[in-house]
């Protein structure tokens, strides 16, 4: 559900980008009152593992679409609804810039999509709700499947409303939103299973570092164990497994391509279009999660894909570019993430 400028006014990019600041610097400012130390590295990890989940889109039967994890809801139970999204805006700030996954002009959309909905109305209204205190169980499940699936038709609605209000793509608001919401109920109920995994695996590990995000003690507690769990599974994912990652279009690409014929638009190319698209050309040092390899007609090898002039790219598609993109972008993301983690301690420490 990552958004491209080619969907996006300058208007409508600018506002999303002004109220994606507001929340950073709310989220920022609680954060600096309830952060713990253990929570620093929590955000590291947790950070890595989902820019590495959400490589790997995974097919939706009987549709030809894929989906990929979102991750908002799954750090917002383990972290808090603040710390998550900050780890969330970091995730796809670095898919953004360094990867070509998501336009720069959209980044403020983008975030508050996939990383608003879940942290601060899935999570408060349906998971605590149905879930309570449970670290595993049925309620665990279901309140994971529930949030999920409200956070997703809420971002998916979302895109449509902004799609609309930018008026640049031509999609009729109607048949867009009939295509959106029907396919992202099956990726939310993949997005809750896995949530529930998750959580249910550190529950069972470390039951008490739930606490973080219920408001709970803030006695440090020992998580070597259950990071460095994560981190390897991280590296797997990236490293690996991103090998398999479905070739079908995600939901909004499938979307699109339903009613427009076509799984990207053109849009509108004002002045601040290219030039925010040729600053991406510049950061994004692995396109497409690949190497900037020069295909035939003179395109790099990611430019190539998001064409379409590779189309026919075989699965699983087993890449030395993929696995570089997978670790380093993992690398890259634990490392903002922490970052911004002892920034805000600092200045706790400095208040």
């Amino acid at each position: 559900m990552h958004m491209a400028d080619a969907l996006i006014s300058p208007a409508v990019g600018g506002a999303l980008w002004a109220v994606t600041g507001g929340v950073s610097a709310y989220c920022a400012r609680k954060l600096k009152s309830s952060l713990r130390g253990d929570l620093v590295p929590m955000m590291g990890v947790l950070g890595a593992f989902v820019f590495t989940a959400q490589m790997i889109n995974f097919s939706i039967p009987g549709t030809g679409s894929s989906g990929h994890l979102g991750g908002g809801l799954m750090l917002t139970v383990l972290l808090g609804p603040h710390a998550a999204f900050l780890v969330l805006a970091s995730v796809l700030a670095v898919q953004a810039f360094f990867f070509a996954d998501g336009g720069l002009l959209s980044l403020g959309c983008n975030i508050i999509n996939l990383g608003f909905f879940p942290a601060f109305v899935a999570y408060p209204l349906c998971y605590r709700w149905v879930a309570r205190d449970a670290h595993d169980g049925a309620r665990l499940w279901g309140a994971s499947v529930l949030a999920a699936l409200v956070g997703l038709q809420l971002g998916a609605f979302s895109v449509v409303l902004e799609t609309r209000a930018s008026g640049v793509s031509g999609l009729p608001f109607n048949t867009f939103l009939l295509l959106m919401q029907p396919i992202h109920l099956a990726i939310g109920v993949v997005e809750g299973l896995a949530t529930a995994a998750v959580v249910s695996f550190v529950g069972r590990a470390r039951p008490e570092s739930l606490g973080s995000a219920r408001g709970g003690s803030d006695v440090p507690v020992s998580l070597r164990a259950v990071l460095t769990g994560v981190l390897l599974v991280t590296c797997v994912l990236g490293g690996v497994f991103s090998w398999f990652a479905s070739t079908r279009p995600d939901g909004l690409e499938w979307a699109i391509a339903h009613v427009s014929g076509r799984e990207k638009v053109a849009g509108a190319a004002s002045g601040l279009h290219e030039g925010l698209a040729a600053v991406q050309g510049k950061t994004a040092v692995l396109p497409d999660y690949g190497f900037k390899e020069v295909a035939a007609g003179g395109q790099s090898e990611g430019a190539a894909r998001a064409s379409g002039a590779d189309a026919a790219e075989t699965w699983p598609a087993v890449k030395a570019g993929t696995t570089v993109a997978g670790l380093a972008g993992g690398a890259i993301t634990l490392v903002l993430t922490c970052l911004l983690g002892v920034l805000v301690k600092a200045c706790q420490r400095a208040g």
